[in-house]
Order: structure tokens, then C-alpha cells, then sequence
């Protein structure tokens, strides 16, 4: 991997915790100047420290990826410092489990607004130099919930298809650019903050999401995807790939030990 990153700059949103920060590890290992975004600062610089000092080259941007005026102006400071390679759309997540007849719709229009705007903010502010790289590559960290519904998640799910379908819409329109599109659709993933900020911090609710299953995928089982896919020679595309646990045949198929 060292040799296809090196010298290449590599932007993750959503750096914080979890796949985010799990995939600005393995792309700092790679060989990849990682630049870190995220809304909370202490945490991206904390792992922009960490980083540093293994020998890597990364530093943290503050950035909310629903701010449009911030992202332009992250963009343009990021593109005058140099090229710029990667892009991994990862900010997102999940709120409430609520079906449609009794959902927030403010959960929805903030799902929405990090999953779906946020990830076409980044793309359209960093295309450009992307494409000016001759080499670039736009990851976009979707979920399993945007290929298949279920009960309790269409708020969710919805965001996740926008996601999908951006990512899909994207790959036709570049068509014979020099910038490969890429969709990561990961199944259960057990991290530290996503169900719990599902279910508002309840942690009771948050461990039934994975009671029983042995072995969910973990950040870094995502982050591996990730790392491997932007690493194939620049004429090999990804289009799609799918990660669940062994455990896991589908979103409503799970096998539990209980």
C-alpha cells in the first residue's frame, strides 16, 4: 500500500470516533497524508498528535460538513496547500428507531442533512482538485440500510439510499475522468458511539442492537475495506462493496447466541 499512497493527501470527515478515525489510521500506516475533519476538535487533533507522533503526516481541520460556507472555505485552504487524492465521505450516523407513523422529523431532516448534503458538500467543494490530481478517488461510507429497508429504520434507510444513490450518479457522470467512485456499504459495525447516539445516549437500548452476536465487524474491519479499495492501481474501480460479520446474512437475519 506504502507506494501507491505515497505523497498523496487523503481527507476523512467525521475523524472523530469510530470508522472515521479508524480510517485515518490505516491511511496514515498506507503512506497517506491524512487530513482529519470532524465538529469536534480536541478529538481530531488528539488523533492528529497520535499520528504525528507514530511518524505519519496528518493534521486536524474543524469542519461541520452541513456548513457549506466552511466547507468552501476548507476546500480552497486545502487545495492552495497542494493536490489533494481522496476523499472519504464518512460523516453520517443514525437518529431514534421510531416507525414512519410516529418518527421525528427532525431526525430525519438532520439525518439527511450529514448523510446526504454533507457528503455532496465535500464531493462538489473537492471535485475539482480531484480531478486536477489525474488520480483521485471519492469513497462514500454508505450502509447495508441503503440497499435493503427495515422496520424502525426508513428515516434511516432513506438517508443511506441518498447516499448510495449520489455515489451511483456520481460514477456515471465522471465517466472517463480520472477520479474513481467508490461505495463502502457496511452491515453491523459495533462501535462506541453509533447506537448509542441512535437511541439518545440510552446504552441499555444501544447493547441489544448487538446482544448475542459474537463477533459485529469492528472500525477497523471497515477501515481495511477502505485502505484496500483506494489503494488498487488508479484503472481498478471498486464500484461496490458490501462487509457484514459472518454472523450477519442479512439486516434482519442475525444470528444470536442468547
Amino acid at each position: 500500500m506504502t507506494s501507491a499512497a505515497a505523497r498523496r493527501t487523503a481527507v476523512v470527515t467525521g475523524a472523530s470516533s469510530g470508522i472515521g478515525a479508524a480510517t485515518a489510521r490505516k491511511l496514515a500506516e498506507a503512506g497517506f497524508r491524512v487530513v482529519l475533519t470532524a465538529r469536534r476538535k480536541d478529538r481530531i487533533e488528539a488523533l492528529a498528535a497520535e499520528l504525528t507522533a507514530a511518524g505519519h503526516a496528518a493534521d486536524a481541520r474543524a469542519l461541520d460538513v452541513t456548513d457549506r460556507a466552511a466547507v468552501d472555505a476548507f476546500a480552497a485552504a486545502l487545495m492552495a496547500e497542494g493536490a489533494v487524492h481522496v476523499l472519504v465521505n464518512n460523516a453520517g450516523g443514525a437518529l431514534g428507531a421510531d416507525p414512519v407513523a410516529t418518527g421525528d422529523p427532525e431526525d430525519w431532516r438532520r439525518m439527511y442533512e450529514v448523510n446526504v448534503i454533507g457528503t455532496l458538500h465535500m464531493t462538489q467543494a473537492l471535485l475539482p482538485a480531484l480531478t486536477d490530481s489525474g488520480d483521485g478517488t471519492v469513497v462514500v461510507l454508505s450502509s447495508t440500510a441503503g440497499h435493503a429497508t427495515y422496520e424502525g429504520g426508513a428515516g434511516y434507510v432513506a438517508a443511506k439510499n441518498g447516499a448510495r444513490v449520489l455515489a451511483e450518479t456520481l460514477r456515471l457522470e465522471l465517466v472517463g475522468r480520472p477520479v474513481r467512485v467508490i461505495e463502502i456499504a457496511p452491515g453491523m459495525v459495533k462501535t462506541e458511539e453509533f447506537a448509542t447516539t441512535r437511541f439518545g445516549g440510552d446504552e441499555e437500548k444501544a447493547a441489544k442492537v448487538y446482544a448475542g452476536v459474537a463477533e459485529p465487524l469492528t472500525a477497523d474491519d471497515v477501515a481495511d475495506t477502505v485502505a484496500w479499495t483506494v489503494t488498487r492501481p488508479s484503472h481498478v474501480n471498486i464500484d461496490l462493496l458490501v462487509v457484514r460479520p459472518r454472523a450477519q446474512a442479512s439486516n434482519t437475519k442475525v444470528h444470536r447466541e442468547l
